[in-house]
């Protein structure tokens, strides 16, 4: 369901992609409005590194660096990249599409415990 959340937030709310994916999973991990409001300059290639804003929050949501290195990878094999301005030149996937990924990954992760 949190993929679900997070494409409604992001069609609804209007956030950027990385508000979206914090805001799919606010109650599960604790997430503040002041957290996804500070994630409001993510967007669009922003993060660090020009990475997705929505694999940059997914990140946020995991504890161990391995297991974010493992998201990372796992993202990439799909969308192509994890860079946000790659993946919008290939159209790999639409912005909403790097939602859903990112979401469901972090999903699966919390299946695996």
């Amino acid at each position: 369901m949190p993929a679900q959340r997070a494409i409604a937030a992001f069609k609804t709310r209007q956030p950027n992609c990385a508000q979206s994916v914090l805001r799919a999973f606010q109650r599960e991990h604790g997430v503040t409005e002041d957290k996804i409001a500070q994630a409001q300059h993510l967007g669009g290639g922003r993060a660090d590194g020009g990475r997705c804003g929505a694999l940059h929050a997914a990140c946020e949501l995991v504890e161990h660096e391995a297991v974010r290195g493992s998201l990372r990878t796992a993202f990439a094999a799909k969308a192509g990249s994890e860079l946000c301005r790659e993946i919008r030149k290939s159209k790999t996937l639409s912005c909403e599409q790097c939602v859903e990924l990112a979401a469901e990954l972090v999903a699966s992760l919390g299946k695996r415990k």
